[in-house]
């Protein structure tokens, strides 16, 4: 049997995720209600029975180990473990990780006492489901040495991503970086034999950021000063290696801006969401809170997810996901609203600092467009995204406008009458 090291590569400072990166790494951010963004990965490892996970980080990563310290606690006969790899100074070096690829060659020293037959690499800001333990057969029963995770996207998509040109076997045998909408591209659409299996517009493979690499030539891949997989390290073994296709055809989304994360939470409350975390063979693990049930009192709660914990009075909530511990006073309107939730319920008595709105959102306002993260305070009578027209870029101590959309910053006041 493979031994399988699997690696989930944390990303940089996460610009592309501010200002909810400001605080925490991007594998940490809050999804989906009750998840981290590193859920999604680590739990494809474990249903997939790989349970050796290194996740390679180096920006804020206090909040990202206090989660993996609690979430993922296997016991000692399992011999699994999810460690986190940060930057760190040694004899040979003081330099920070420089990419993806650079990231994992300073750590090799990690992984290869392991001994492994295989590498795993992972994405850290991405949505999906995938037997990783399917994708690993098939590199090996078709004698690859590297295998690429592809899924097929229109010409207006490809625009944006690594595309492959595949032959009718699923051997890659060229790469391009994001060619563009000008490019002219015909030559590198999907064989006939892989095109009868795809939606007709979806002509191009594109790289998804997860591979495999046999153990011996990822050492060897690595033994250069290529800092990137995907802009070096795999245009360069593709012209020496057997490198493989291996197509995804489940839902896929990368979560890594703004506007795809604010989308990506949305989506989720639908009657029949593109991500289904509703599978019981294959969950979405994350950190047990044991928090009482939410409580409803007169409210109205249409197409929304409401985590544990929350107490929401005589409001009404539409197309929103209500994180964990949100309090929403009587009189309010949530539409379209990711609400991170609180880490802690407000204190009561002499405790409970008065000159501060409440944790949690107050009475009587009016939020939609908005994305809140952990543990804003927002008065009464507010209203937040509510303007006809398109909101322009804009930050200040307490908020942001990305994309369009307003993102209440962590631990952020917002006085009682606000207008945004």
């Amino acid at each position: 049997m493979p031994k399988v090291i699997s690696i989930i590569l944390g990303g940089g400072k996460g610009t592309r995720l501010y200002p909810l990166t400001k605080v925490r790494s991007k594998p940490a951010v809050p999804f989906g209600g009750k998840y981290r963004i590193i859920d999604i990965p680590v739990s494809n490892c474990i249903n997939s029975g790989f349970n050796q996970i290194y996740l390679v980080t180096q920006f804020n990563s206090a909040s990202l180990h206090l989660h993996i310290n609690g979430a993922y606690v296997f016991d000692r006969f399992s011999h699994g473990y999810v460690e986190i790899l940060a930057a760190e100074q040694t004899p040979d070096r003081s330099s920070w990780f420089e990419g993806t690829a650079d990231a994992v060659r300073k750590n090799m020293h990690h992984f290869r006492n392991q001994n492994p037959t295989h590498y795993v690499i992972l994405s850290g800001d991405q949505l999906y489901r995938m037997d990783l333990q399917q994708f690993v057969q098939n590199h090996i029963d078709s004698r690859a040495e590297i295998s690429i995770a592809t899924t097929a996207v229109t010409r207006e998509d490809a625009s944006g991503f690594g595309i492959m040109k595949a032959d009718a076997q699923g051997r890659i045998t060229a790469f391009m970086e994001k060619p563009g909408a000008a490019k002219d591209i015909a030559e590198w659409k999907v064989p006939a034999n892989v095109q009868t299996r795809l939606p007709p517009e979806k002509q191009y493979l594109a790289s998804m950021g997860i591979y495999i690499f046999d153990a011996a030539v990822m050492e060897e891949a690595l033994d250069n000063d290529c800092v990137d997989f995907g802009k070096e390290i795999i245009p360069n073994e593709i012209q020496k290696r057997h490198v493989v296709s291996f197509m995804h055809t489940g839902y896929w989304e990368d979560i890594g801006t703004i506007r795809s994360f604010f989308d990506a939470n949305i989506d989720l409350t639908k009657i029949c969401p593109e991500f289904n975390f509703y599978d019981e063979e294959k969950p979405i693990w994350t950190s047990q809170r044991n928090l009482p049930p939410s409580k409803i009192n007169n409210s109205e709660i249409l197409q929304s997810i409401t985590s544990e914990g929350c107490i929401v009075n005589q409001a009404k909530i539409v197309h929103s996901v209500v994180g964990v511990r949100t309090v929403i006073e009587s009189g309010s309107v949530i539409d379209n609203v990711v609400c991170m939730g609180s880490d802690f319920y407000e204190p009561t008595g002499s405790q409970r600092d008065y000159s501060v709105p409440a944790l949690g959102i107050g009475k009587n306002c009016r939020i939609a467009r908005t994305i809140i993260d952990k543990n804003a305070r927002i008065g009464d009578n507010c209203s937040i995204g509510m303007q006809d027209k398109p909101y322009e870029p804009v930050e200040t101590p307490a908020y942001q406008i990305v994309d369009g959309i307003i993102v209440i910053k962590k631990d952020a006041v917002i006085p009682s009458g606000t207008v945004i």
